[in-house]
């Protein structure tokens, strides 16, 4: 999952964007509210982790903005003040959950895994299709009666096939999921991903679309 990450302390974020990244999450780091609100227009996220106190103005008051305009991106806010009511304040301005520093990163990967799901109408921690079932919380899933463990884009790839089985994921989605705004993307790196996990889930759990991109097998459950 990609997420957009707003905070402007430079040693916090770097620690969790990299603590994100082992958590299987695709971290888009801007350190300002002009910046953040920049980026989330142009979309493809799956949450926000939002800082509070920002150089450029209130976090806070950033989320009510988006809310107005109906934006439902699932956010997570941070901030240093652990008072009720900045906690009340920021969940009245839209956010789905509220994390006081300092925060475990453990943590902070349930919390975003849990607004996530709930944005998508997912009850269940695990995604059942086509036999596999899929843990996102420990970047591994099982499949007839054996485990299977990812590696990191992987595991990005499958999670964006499963948040809409059956459904064509064209391969410039698929690409922006493996990939932040700083790396380098190779021509075949979605053909390698979908290669070893075609490896470790059977030939035909990923079909695909030639032209277009990649769709799970329509015999899912």
């Amino acid at each position: 999952m990609r997420i957009l990450v707003v905070e402007d302390d430079a040693s916090l974020a770097d620690g969790l964007c990299n603590g994100l990244r082992l958590h299987g999450f695709t971290p888009e780091l801007v350190g300002t509210c002009a910046d953040a609100v920049e980026a989330w227009m142009q979309g493809g996220f799956s949450a926000a982790v939002l800082d509070v106190m920002l150089p450029d103005g209130s976090g806070a008051d950033l989320l009510a903005d988006m809310r107005a305009k109906d934006d439902r991106l699932p956010v997570l806010l941070l901030t240093a003040l652990d008072q009720v009511g900045d906690r009340i304040a920021g969940l009245d301005a839209g956010a789905d959950d509220y994390l006081a520093k300092p925060f475990d990163l453990w943590e902070l990967g349930a919390r975003l895994r849990a607004i996530t799901r709930r944005a998508q109408g997912q009850a269940s921690a695990t995604i059942t299709w086509n036999g596999l079932e899929f843990d996102p919380a420990r970047m591994a899933g099982r499949i007839r009666d054996e485990d299977v463990h990812f590696s990191r884009r992987e595991f990005a790839l499958m999670q964006a096939l499963l948040e809409r089985p059956g459904a064509i994921v064209t391969k410039d989605r698929l690409e922006e999921r493996l990939y932040g705004w700083q790396d380098g993307v190779e021509s075949n790196t979605v053909e390698v991903h979908v290669h070893k996990l075609r490896a470790k889930l059977g030939a035909d759990f990923i079909e695909t679309v030639r032209g277009v991109g990649y769709r799970l097998s329509e015999d899912g459950t």
